[in-house]
């Protein structure tokens, strides 16, 4: 029996995690001595401006995963609260960063509420996060897709002439590319093992089982992944 998970939660009660434990290794020499989540965009921060618009749409609760010089992002976020949020960590150190699956894992009992919102810390958007709050579905997750960039312009999933995933070739009407933004329920990660483990394959495989939908976006949206393209956004901001 599959359980209906809609109108159950707010902004305020819904638990936000920021991917930061990567090592930015496409971002060097930028990142040789500053984690990529700390490159300034602008007068701020990469990652604060996640933190400023999250406080703005109303989240109180945010965990950071850390890993390659997580200790920088420490001192620089501190508790949150000259942001207005609760800020909590993840650390990976020990073990070196656990790529997204592993890092979500471990940090399952920091976050409070059975779903919850996943961001890419070194994404830059105008994504208005709160209307993930509150998707019906039936299923373990909803992925935000945006159109493909000149950097991936084969995309990463299909999609059929409904909007929803293809699971094959012969139905895919479109390809998209995934922003680094979802809602994901925590069933979905607790049946993992724990651990370094990648996030691209779970998603395939729950694709293929129709246990995921898919949420388009139009708005502005920029990978931050190399020194080029940190520079063409802040050039163009």
């Amino acid at each position: 029996m599959t359980m209906d998970r809609s109108h159950t939660n707010s902004p305020e009660t819904t638990s936000v995690i920021l991917l930061a434990a990567g090592h930015g290794t496409r971002m060097r020499p930028l990142t040789n001595n500053t984690p990529k989540p700390l490159l300034k965009i602008g007068e701020h921060a990469l990652i604060e401006h996640h933190l400023y618009r999250l406080a703005e749409q109303g989240f109180k609760h945010i965990v950071i995963n850390t890993a390659y010089l997580g200790t920088q992002i420490h001192r620089a976020l501190g508790d949150g609260q000259r942001y207005g949020l609760e800020i909590q960590y993840s650390d990976e150190s020990d073990t070196g960063a656990l790529e997204t699956a592993g890092g979500i894992k471990k940090s399952l009992k920091l976050l409070r509420s059975e779903s919850f919102i996943s961001i890419n810390a070194d994404i830059y958007t105008d994504f208005d996060f709160a209307s993930l709050v509150n998707l019906e579905t039936q299923n373990l997750g909803y992925l935000v897709l945006v159109e493909n960039p000149e950097h991936n312009p084969m995309g990463d999933f299909g999609l059929d002439k409904k909007g929803s995933f293809a699971d094959d070739l012969s139905s895919t009407e479109k390809r998209m590319t995934y922003s680094g933004i979802a809602n994901y329920q925590k069933e979905l990660f607790r049946q993992l093992p724990e651990g370094k483990l990648a996030l691209g394959p779970i998603l395939k495989t729950l694709i293929q089982q129709k246990r995921l939908s898919a949420l388009l976006f139009k708005g502005s949206w920029t990978d931050v992944g190399t020194p080029g393209r940190l520079a063409q956004l802040n050039k163009a901001l």
